[in-house]
């Protein structure tokens, strides 16, 4: 007779936060490969025999060669050293074994758990759906590689902001089926304020997707004055000559104003979402509201700061680490509210 399958997991919990913590690495290192324009230093996706970089100078050579024939080289790194080269290289290398490794962490003990009954049956379902979005990245990030292969010098904004939406909605349900996994069934209904967390966790999501289009145009480099814009309220050039949509994604004024914008929202958000955990009377929500408020803040700090240096590489990947703070506790909170 077949074991009946658990309800709660503490393996599994543990497997899912050791996910989760990778995907957040993930998060950290395609920003910097990004940053450090490295993104289109390999120019072929290879799942299997890519995880092998060259060994020989003659390897790194051709390497070097296929790179060459890029517009990005032949456009901005024309002459590259190929210990230039190499520098890029293994910023895009590192990014794409992170990806690989994250893949074998999470089927390898997927099925070793499936098949020893380990999973409870209601996050079967969606740990599928984790699999499945988790082999869609790796298909969306080749996509996003692609889009700059050709007449761009960078990917395209659309694409970038696709890769790392993905990665941060992989993340949030890693760390929502990691609790499912270690608290089980709740059996109190979900507090009044839960649907107004979950929308705190979407905003916080659509702040991080604009931020994606702030780094694909290198828009955090322009306007670096707070709390106006040099002088103004909406810069010059906000529109870029195109229509207002268009615009929202391409033009680099905009773009910023629209993550500042949005920024302020969320730190509206922010309050009142604190103020109403406060108030629900529930310790555990009360707890929430220190640290939504904290993580805000601290985020924000770090856009402003950011900003007003110009987008280093140091303060954004901080910055970027913040927006992985933030995005944790509302999606902790969100949780939590559903079983208050």
């Amino acid at each position: 007779m077949p074991l009946a399958r658990p309800q709660t997991s503490q393996s599994v919990f543990i497997w899912l936060l050791i996910v989760a913590a990778m995907v957040c690495a993930m998060i950290l290192v395609g920003g910097a490969t990004r940053l450090t324009d490295s993104g289109l230093s390999i120019t072929e996706w290879r799942p299997i025999t890519g995880i092998i970089p060259p060994i020989s100078h003659t390897g790194w050579l051709a390497e070097l060669e296929l790179y060459r024939s890029t517009a990005e080289y032949q456009l901005q790194n024309r002459g590259m050293s190929l210990e230039e080269f190499q520098l890029i290289y293994w910023w895009e290398w590192g990014h794409r074994f992170l990806g690989r490794m994250i893949g074998l962490v999470f089927v390898i003990p997927f099925f070793v758990f499936w098949f020893r009954n380990m999973i409870p049956s209601r996050l079967k379902a969606p740990l599928i759906v984790l699999l499945a979005l988790g082999g869609l990245q790796g298909f969306i990030g080749w996509w996003m590689v692609t889009s700059g292969l050709v007449d761009r010098l960078d990917v395209s904004q659309y694409r970038l902001a696709t890769h790392l939406g993905m990665a941060f909605i992989i993340f949030g349900l890693s760390l929502w089926l990691a609790l499912e996994a270690r608290y089980g069934v709740s059996s109190r209904s979900a507090d009044r304020i839960a649907p107004w967390a979950v929308a705190f966790c979407v905003l916080v999501f659509l702040q991080i997707v604009l931020g994606a289009f702030v780094a694909g145009l290198d828009a955090g480099r322009i306007f670096t004055t707070w709390p106006l814009m040099e002088g103004q309220f909406i810069p010059d050039g906000y529109l870029g000559g195109s229509g207002w949509l268009e615009a929202a994604f391409e033009s680099r004024p905009a773009v910023q104003l629209h993550h500042r914008w949005t920024g302020y929202f969320v730190v509206i958000a922010a309050a009142f979402l604190s103020f109403g955990l406060w108030r629900s009377g529930h310790s555990s929500l009360k707890q929430g509201a220190a640290w939504i408020g904290a993580a805000t803040a601290l985020q924000v700090t770090l856009g402003v700061v950011t900003l007003v240096h110009a987008a280093p590489l140091s303060l954004s990947l901080a910055h970027q680490a913040g927006a992985i703070c933030l995005f944790s506790v509302a999606v902790i909170t969100a949780w939590k509210t559903r079983r208050a």
